[in-house]
């Protein structure tokens, strides 16, 4: 009888150890057909280039080919809702930014919850914005430009390529920090917003590097601040926000995500080598020509930072009351 006992405890411990065994070799073979990587914005744009580097570089390291598949519109929404719904097994995939953390409070009805219904793997890069004004306008630093916007309360427009984007809830977050009132101007895109703003129309303007750069270079515009809280390589000579404005800090980033339930150890495995590429010299250097600063880290740090940004610009949101166009 102890013969048949012992045995029959084997066998079950066998049994009990196989869909670990078989979660493992799963894993292990990941990916055995090409992967998706949905991206929420047009082809051309600094999201699509850097999922085609991420795209490129898990195709060599990973022995299948990842494809990127272009889903624009609704404020990035559309892309999100098809990645939450698509099967958990890790063959789709989205790049997603820092639209993600802001619309879960502009949208008062979305088919999902973003923290809820995503699997983070890993966060990619972060970008600051510069704060950059007209060349004529008369203030030459963060602290002037506090100065006469007080002594001209709504005489300065600034410019944003649209409501509720970065852009945007980044001059709300100033305009609270600092007591000031200026009035937004959206406009449809970064493009025509900058054409303004180099034309004197408006006076303002948070906008990304890669967008900016190179105006602020020509002397077209002149910046006065980087949003993040360090200094910007390219532009090593032009001072944070925060050191006038004690404890600003904005940045928009992107993370890499899957479905919610897809299985941890793909999960682990798609973050070790998201990480090894954020390693890699040439990446890095082509990250930073995007604007990007490399920001590896676990999924669970992901996770947090997105909590923490979808509260951050929640609250922003809130208290300027913006709504969703």
């Amino acid at each position: 009888m102890k013969l048949l006992r012992r045995k029959f405890l084997r066998l079950a411990a066998g049994a009990a150890a196989l869909p670990v065994l078989s979660r493992v070799a799963k894993a292990q073979a990941y990916p055995t057909r090409p992967v998706r990587i949905v991206v929420p914005y047009a082809a051309g744009g600094g999201t699509d280039i850097t999922a085609r580097l991420l795209a490129q570089w898990l195709s060599e390291r990973l022995g299948q080919t990842f494809v990127i598949e272009n889903r624009p519109g609704a404020a990035t929404n559309i892309a999100t809702e098809a990645v939450v719904n698509a099967p958990p097994d890790g063959y789709t995939l989205l790049l997603f930014d820092t639209s993600s953390a802001t619309n879960a409070t502009l949208y008062e009805k979305l088919n999902f919850n973003f923290i809820r219904d995503i699997a983070p793997i890993g966060a990619v890069t972060r970008f600051p914005l510069v704060m950059d004004v007209n060349p004529a306008f008369p203030a030459k630093s963060v602290p002037e430009f506090i100065a006469y916007a007080k002594a001209n309360p709504n005489k300065i427009n600034m410019a944003s390529p649209g409501t509720g984007g970065l852009n945007h809830v980044t001059g709300e977050l100033f305009k609270t920090m600092t007591g000031i009132q200026m009035l937004h101007v959206p406009y449809r895109g970064a493009a025509p917003a900058l054409a303004d703003l180099i034309g004197g129309q408006v006076q303002v303007s948070f906008d990304s590097t890669a967008a900016s750069l190179e105006f602020i270079r020509t002397g077209k515009l002149r910046a006065l601040a980087v949003t993040t809280a360090r200094r910007l390589e390219a532009l090593p000579d032009v001072p944070t926000v925060g050191d006038s404005v004690a404890g600003f800090e904005a940045s928009g980033w992107y993370g890499l995500a899957a479905p919610k339930k897809t299985a941890p150890d793909i999960v682990d495995k798609l973050n070790r080598e998201l990480n090894a590429a954020l390693a890699d010299s040439k990446m890095k250097t082509r990250l930073a020509e995007l604007g990007g600063m490399v920001f590896p880290g676990s999924p669970d740090d992901l996770a947090r930072h997105i909590t923490a940004e979808t509260e951050k610009w929640g609250k922003v949101i809130r208290a300027a009351n913006i709504k969703a166009e």
